[in-house]
This record gives structure tokens, sequence and C-alpha cells, in this order.
């Protein structure tokens, strides 16, 4: 894919959640809402502290069990880092662990996260696990992953800068992916020139009507209070058709 917003504005996506990116999609994509553009299997964020991150794929397939493929570590590790150096930021590392659901080790942990970091990543998207949390959360680098576990095993990287699936999702490198505690979504190529005023206009629809109308609810009967959200419904659905030519979800 190629890089269509500018830095800037990616900064900006970042300060929306995930779900609100969503919404502002939905109004403004042709692509069906239910196809494969966000997990469809739980995901765990370890750093929710940190709000979302925003950033490109870069991708790798690992087998933590695999104790043939650990003879060449050396000489993959460094064929990896030359490719992650190569891409510029900022990055997500989206890594698909071959061994789940019987997760043997992670590749993840205090020095890879700050290995990473140095070359551009902002975190990780993995369906393996992840180790030294505190230290990972330390380094400012973010993980979505499974589950935490002890070990490392072998460490195998299989190959990477290729397709990978986590999570349900399908993820292309150089996707552009917007992340958070709720989950994961790619954010089309088409879509993303849109996508930043979409996520904005819909937020301040939702603040504007429906929200407000269920907010100023205090003194009000029940009977007020259903008309009210009722107009506030309206007029939401009113603001998405004018700008979209569609309704939303009020």
């Amino acid at each position: 894919m190629s890089r269509i917003i500018p830095h800037h504005d990616l900064l900006k996506l970042k300060r929306w959640n995930t779900p609100t990116i969503y919404n502002g999609w939905e109004q403004i994509t042709r692509h069906d809402r239910t196809g494969p553009f966000y997990n469809k299997a739980e995901t765990r964020d370890f750093m929710p502290q940190m709000g979302s991150m925003v950033g490109y794929a870069v991708t790798l397939v690992c087998q933590p069990s695999n104790r043939e493929e650990a003879a060449t570590k050396a000489e993959d590790l460094a064929a990896y880092r030359e490719y992650l150096a190569s891409v510029p930021g900022p990055k997500i590392a989206v890594v698909q662990d071959l061994d789940k659901p019987n997760h043997i080790g992670s590749i993840w942990g205090e020095v890879n996260a700050n290995i990473h970091k140095a070359l551009g990543c902002v975190g990780t998207i993995t369906d393996g696990c992840i180790r030294d949390l505190d230290e990972m959360t330390n380094a400012g680098f973010k993980a979505l992953a499974s589950r935490l576990c002890v070990g490392h095993a072998y460490s195998s990287l299989i190959r990477w800068n290729c397709e990978v699936e986590v999570f349900g999702t399908p993820i292309q490198p150089g996707a552009l992916i917007h992340a958070d505690k709720h989950g994961f979504m790619v954010i089309p190529e088409e879509d993303q020139a849109e996508i930043l005023e979409a996520a904005a206009f819909m937020d301040a629809n939702e603040c504007n009507t429906v929200i407000a109308a269920a907010r100023e609810s205090t003194g009000k009967s029940t009977k007020e209070i259903l008309a009210a959200l009722k107009a506030a419904g309206a007029a939401f659905g009113n603001n998405a058709r004018e700008k979209f030519g569609r309704r939303g979800e009020w």
C-alpha cells in the first residue's frame, strides 16, 4: 500500500479510539462492513494506558517451538532487521505465531521491544505471546497479544514481509492499522484520504445529537426524554446523510 496520509494526520488519528475510526470508515467505504478489515477473534491489549497506536504493518511469521529453524537464527535475525529498517515508520509489527493455540514461547520481551522501537516500530499485534510486560511498557512499545508467557523457547523466525493472518484477519505488509484496547482495524487504501475527516465528523455528530439528548435528561419526564432521543436520532441521521449520503447507525 502507498502512503496517503501525512504523518501529522496520523498523529491526529491516534487521538481517537478505534471504534471512532470505524464509525467514520463505515460512512465512506464501499466495502462490506463485515469484511476482513478488523479482528474477528478477541485481542488483549496489555498496555491500554498507552491509548491508540497507528502505523503501517511490517509482518512476520514465527514458530517458537521450531528447533530446526533456530539453527539459522543469526542469519534470519540480521535479514529480518534489515527488512524492518528498510520500511519508513511509524510501523506496527504484526506477528503470526504458527504454534497457536498451543503457545510455547514468545519472540517478544524487553530486548526485542527496544530493538523494534529503535527501528521505528510503535508496537506489535501478535496472536502469540509476550513477556517482560513491565519492561516492554517501559520501552513505550504497545502490544496486543493472546496471552503472557514465561519463556522464548527457540524464537524461530519463519518468514517475513509476507501476508499474515492474526485474530482471523489477513494483513498485508504496508497495511495501515489503527489499534487500541478494543482491537484493531485495517484502513483500506482507497478510504485513507477521507478517514480522519469522517471520524471527526461522526464523533461530533454523536456529541451534538444523541449523546447530548441522553445527557440533558435531568428534570424531564420519560415522555420528554423519549421525544428528545427520537428527535436527536433523526438529526444524527440527517447530518450523516447530508455529509455522506448514508444514515449512520441512529
